[in-house]
């Protein structure tokens, strides 16, 4: 059962919404082809710092199960005419409302809010977002909480150059449990004719934590969780499969809603 096409094609975004998807780029294509890699190939949370140096990480795009039972799944988008900026924008204007995140992912976003029920902001750091969404088959509760580049270590002086970089950073898990899954970096780099997204989950195993503190009892919690989420094969490639499909997907209308909607159409509307 996925989100029905229905109020989005006559309502205000109507001219942003295209209800079918493209086919998945071919480097994605070979990287479900070739199955999970060696865990050293797809490196740690640890590591996440270093997707500010110039050049690229020895996977961009694939998938790996971990021995100690967490999946690291990398995904490269490619995106002609878009900026660094409009991304930026675009996490802080899209949870406010579900027509905005279904324009997204038209085939598995279902609805989107802010946790703090406040609305639109021009911000989205310190934030929760509740989010429905099918992954593969399977409808997904998340809260994603997101969090300061820096608390992961990113460089905050390369990053207050945002025409260059800009890198979306959140902890995630399921709504209403205690515990937060994995991580989530975006990091968005400008390149000759637009910008390429470098998107990182780290999920399961090590990146389990609860929300119940550091207490002995919370700590034996956080350990029970962190047994009871090991990602799956199919999880890993149900994930890879939805980044690749909904990144590509909305950056061939970004450019336009970010016109239509963004920072600059504001101040005229204001004015």
């Amino acid at each position: 059962m996925h989100p029905p096409a229905d109020d989005l094609a006559a309502g205000p975004y109507a001219r942003f919404w295209r209800p079918h998807l493209a086919a998945l780029p071919p480097h994605v294509a070979q990287a479900l082809l070739a199955g999970p890699l060696a865990p050293s190939a797809l490196p740690s949370l640890a590591a996440a710092p270093t997707l500010l140096v110039a050049g690229d990480w020895p996977v961009e795009t694939g998938y790996t199960l971990a021995p100690a039972g967490d999946a690291r799944i990398f995904v490269r988008t490619l995106m002609p005419g878009v900026t660094p900026p409009m991304w930026d924008w675009w996490f802080a204007w899209h949870g406010s409302e579900s027509a905005r995140y279904r324009l997204w992912h038209p085939q598995a976003h279902v609805a989107a809010r802010w946790a703090d029920g406040l609305g639109e902001l021009p911000h989205y750091v310190g934030r929760t977002s509740h989010v429905d969404e099918f992954i593969g088959a399977t409808m997904t509760k998340l809260a994603i909480r997101f969090v300061p580049p820096e608390s992961l270590g990113l460089d905050a002086t390369a990053l207050a150059d945002r025409e260059r970089h800009v890198a979306i950073c959140a902890r995630a898990g399921p709504r209403g449990v205690p515990i937060d899954a994995g991580w989530l970096v975006h990091h968005v780099r400008a390149v000759a004719g637009g910008s390429e997204m470098r998107s990182r989950f780290w999920i399961g195993g090590p990146y389990v934590q609860t929300k119940l503190g550091t207490s002995v009892l919370a700590k034996i919690a956080g350990r029970a969780a962190s047994g009871a989420t090991r990602p799956t094969r199919a999880q890993a490639a149900d994930l890879l499969v939805h980044c690749a499909q909904e990144m590509n997907h909305l950056a061939a209308v970004l450019p336009d809603l970010y016109a239509a909607f963004g920072p600059r159409a504001a101040r005229e509307v204001a004015g």
